[in-house]
């Protein structure tokens, strides 16, 4: 792992933005939307990413909004990859009329426009924070996670050492956690970290559009309230710039280390 270049550069760029958004806050105060300053200030040794229009400091708000960021892609993205390689490990160690039922629900909520149904249950909910954006992104992210388990245990099922654990009256559960999961585990860590980062943009889209958290900062509420206060007309780009930088440079290097991983764990993907 740690000749890929690929996997320990993109780690590399994760731990920076993470170790920023947990000690970041503790040298800008616990408001992020005070005012602090000059409104409008271009980035100066007092404040590196300038201030807002309101005189609110932009690199308190970006720490605090990467701490944010993580938090809904950790939580949303761990809530979806349970969700499914539980649906997938039952479904296709099971198969029968359980793997019929589980597949149906799988396809209906594989089949939902996600977009729209987060849009909807976000305008109707008064209160938001990023618990529950993280629950709301986490409940419709595990279906493609459920049929790519459900394929693979339906290969591993029929292995040798499953049918032995079988014949020796191991139950289901340690079969599935002791014998089938173990020789997934590589994808299976893949998978979360592809659910991480397609949770930050889901959180980002929902940010950017007005419907994420009502009482805090993320990375995506400053790029929408850069936009509602004219921002790129007043060429204030340090209010934007950042939090864009942030998500992209993030969700890029999530990605990266899945490549780096994926040719880690697949020995026809090295590089000679």
């Amino acid at each position: 792992m740690l000749r890929n270049k690929k996997l320990v550069g993109g780690l590399v760029v994760v731990v920076v933005f993470l170790v920023a958004g947990l000690v970041g806050p503790w040298f800008t105060g616990p408001d992020p939307l005070a005012y602090v300053g000059p409104p409008a200030q271009a980035p100066s040794g007092a404040y590196p990413f300038g201030t807002t229009t309101f005189g609110q400091d932009v690199f308190g708000q970006f720490v605090h909004g990467l701490r944010a960021t993580f938090f809904v892609g950790f939580f949303a993205g761990l809530l979806a990859a349970v969700i499914g390689m539980l649906v997938g490990f039952i479904s296709g160690y099971r198969g029968g009329i359980v793997d019929e039922i589980l597949n149906m629900i799988t396809n209906i909520v594989l089949v939902l426009p996600v977009l729209a149904v987060l849009l909807i249950i976000a305008a109707y909910l008064e209160v938001r924070n990023i618990q529950i954006q993280a629950l709301i992104i986490g409940l419709f992210s595990w279906p493609w996670v459920a049929r790519a388990v459900r394929a693979q245990t339906m290969t591993l099922r029929s292995r040798d050492f499953v049918d032995l654990a079988r014949l020796s009256g191991a139950p289901v559960r340690r079969i599935v956690f002791r014998e089938i999961a173990p020789n997934m585990a590589s994808y299976l860590f893949m998978v979360f970290i592809l659910l991480f980062g397609g949770a930050v943009l889901f959180a980002a889209t929902l940010d950017f559009i007005g419907l994420g958290p009502t009482d805090g900062i993320s990375l995506g509420l400053m790029l929408n309230n850069a936009v509602r206060w004219s921002a790129l007309n007043l060429g204030m780009w340090w209010w934007f710039v950042p939090p864009g930088l942030g998500i992209t440079a993030i969700v890029g290097a999530l990605y990266i280390m899945n490549v780096g991983l994926d040719e880690v764990f697949n020995p026809k993907l090295r590089e000679t």
